[in-house]
Formats: C-alpha cells, structure tokens, sequence
C-alpha cells in the first residue's frame, strides 16, 4: 500500500478490524520509509447494478437517490440519519444479493415500500403518493385503507365521503375527482 504522505509502496499492518458492520476492514498502517501511520478500508467491490426506468431506458443505480427519495418521504418527521442510512444499506444490500444485475425501479419501490410500512405509515403514504403517482384523494384513501389492521378491512366510508366533500368543495384544485364523489 502506497504512503499518502511520502508514496513509499511499503508498509505493514499495525492493526485490523471489522469496520461498517463486518462490511468492510478498517487497517491501521505504518510506512516502511517514513515511520508515519495512516488508515486504510478494504471493501468489497460490487457489481453495478442496472436499473430499468419505467419508460424502458436503463440507468446505473444510484444509492443517493434512492436515499434523497426515502428523506423526502420522511419529510421532517424527526427520524435519524442513521435509520435512514441503515434502511439504505439494506435495500442496497438485497439488491446486491441477487443474482441478476438488471432491477426495475418498479422492484426498487416496493422494497422501500415493505420497509416504509414497517417504520413510518406517513413516510409510507408519502412515498407511495409520488412512486404510484396518485392523482386524486381517491387514490390516497385507498392506499390508506391497505394500512389499516385485518379486522378494519372494509373501507370506512365517512371518512372517504369527508375527503371527497372536501375535494368537491375545492374543484378547481382537484377537477378530474368530481365525478368519485357521486361513488359512496
């Protein structure tokens, strides 16, 4: 390994760890010429992954922004960095694992999807709203209505007409829904 400082190609292992949660190895070194001491990571190299878009067009995978996607879907809902970066980590992870190196974004979403139900039921809307592309209040009930525990299972029809009155109320910001309100 290469000295940072002096660019002597020798030097010895002073110390190694497990670093990243055993996903990497934290080294502790010293150069043979200059008696300095410096820090290296052994990591493992993946293969890229490939992620079909949904209009067919093919991207490498790009972990900030499927990390930026799941902060948003958070939003300022107070939940660590590290959570965050772990759930990453995992989606990551499972991906990684698999023995196909092309995946759909379609595929990517729910995953972040089963993780978010588990963590965050408004982290979960949010980012269903804008993966499934919702276009009505309509489509927000119904994704709420999966929410709810077995024994709820039929959909609660007060609150769904209190959101589409509220929708009819306000036409000019919701015009494609005015006809879901005549529904219940």
């Amino acid at each position: 390994m290469q000295c940072p400082l002096c660019q002597h190609t020798d030097s010895r292992v002073l110390e190694s760890r497990s670093a990243e949660g055993g996903r990497s190895v934290r080294r502790r070194r010293e150069c043979l010429k200059c008696n300095r001491r410096f820090t290296t990571y052994e990591r493992i190299e993946y293969v890229p992954i490939t992620v079909i878009k949904r209009d067919g067009q093919r991207e490498p995978f790009d972990r900030s922004k499927l990390l930026r996607g799941i902060v948003t879907a958070f939003g300022k809902n107070g939940i660590a960095n590290i959570r965050v970066e772990a759930l990453v980590d995992e989606i990551e992870a499972e991906l990684q694992q698999r023995a196909l190196r092309e995946v759909t974004s379609a595929e990517i979403g729910e995953a972040v999807l089963q993780n978010l139900k588990e963590l965050s039921e408004v982290a979960y809307v949010r980012f269903a709203s804008v993966y499934r592309q919702f276009q009505s209040i309509r489509d927000f009930v119904d994704e709420l209505n999966t929410l709810k525990p077995p024994h709820h299972s039929s959909p609660d029809p007060t609150a769904a007409q209190e959101l589409l009155a509220t929708e009819a109320a306000f036409p000019e910001r919701h015009p494609e829904s005015s006809l879901l309100v005549n529904q219940f």
